[in-house]
């Protein structure tokens, strides 16, 4: 069964974003089809989209790496995400779905109770799902495309504090589902604005890590890809 190039292509960006892969790092097919349990074919799709997303650069006489994104360009991705998340809350206002909204109304009713009960752990997942379903509720594909890339290589140049005050946060994100659903699109804008602005303070930027041991297989039955 041929594996899908969207497959290997989120398991070497999870990897790139986890640190398996040291920025700089070589990345040869070879090495890449024999990590993951693949054919070279799918392998050479995938970093031909991951150098478009600025995950991967082709140098000469090395081919594919990690790249080196500078202090700037990591500075860069925290005031992207400060115009484009408003935007996405704003677009949801005026397009989310039914199934959108009780996605974000769960998780708003979970991230309360984990924050209450100090699970920082699972605050850190449901904040993720959280803004990941904000952006898919925006009804445009580009958008949501270009939110999601923004996420990932933040989560790669950043370690993000968790705020002191998790139900104070958790509020945050409750008044911006109720603009949402209510179809406030500038009130859901301005809150959402406000809320990464404040959020900001609480991103550092990481030191890069060495190559890890870790390996998986992309055609694991019940792997996460």
């Amino acid at each position: 069964m041929r594996i899908p190039a969207r497959s290997v292509c989120t398991a070497i960006r999870d990897d790139i974003v986890s640190g398996a892969f040291e920025r700089g790092s070589r990345l040869t097919e070879e090495q890449l089809a024999r990590r993951y349990g693949v054919s070279r074919v799918p392998v050479r799709e995938a970093l031909r989209t991951l150098e478009s997303e600025g995950f991967v650069v082709t140098r000469r006489h090395a081919g594919a790496c990690v790249a080196e994104p500078t202090e700037q360009e990591a500075a860069d991705l925290l005031e992207i995400r400060l115009l484009l998340e408003p935007l996405g809350a704003a677009r949801a206002a005026q397009r989310r779905s039914e199934a959108h909204l009780k996605v974000l109304r769960g998780l708003v009713r979970l991230g309360q109770d984990r924050a209450r009960r100090g699970q920082g752990d699972d605050l850190r997942s449901l904040g993720a799902w959280f803004h990941e379903t904000l952006a898919q509720a925006c009804g445009s594909p580009g958008l949501t495309a270009l939110l999601t890339q923004l996420r990932h290589k933040i989560a790669w140049m950043y370690a993000v504090e968790l705020p002191a005050r998790p139900v104070e946060a958790w509020a945050e994100h409750g008044a911006i589902v109720d603009a949402v659903a209510r179809g406030d699109a500038e009130r859901a804008r301005a809150l959402t604005a406000l809320h990464a602005e404040r959020t900001t303070g609480a991103h550092r930027l990481r030191i890069p890590a060495g190559v890890r041991s870790s390996q998986h297989s992309v055609n694991t039955a019940g792997g996460r890809l």
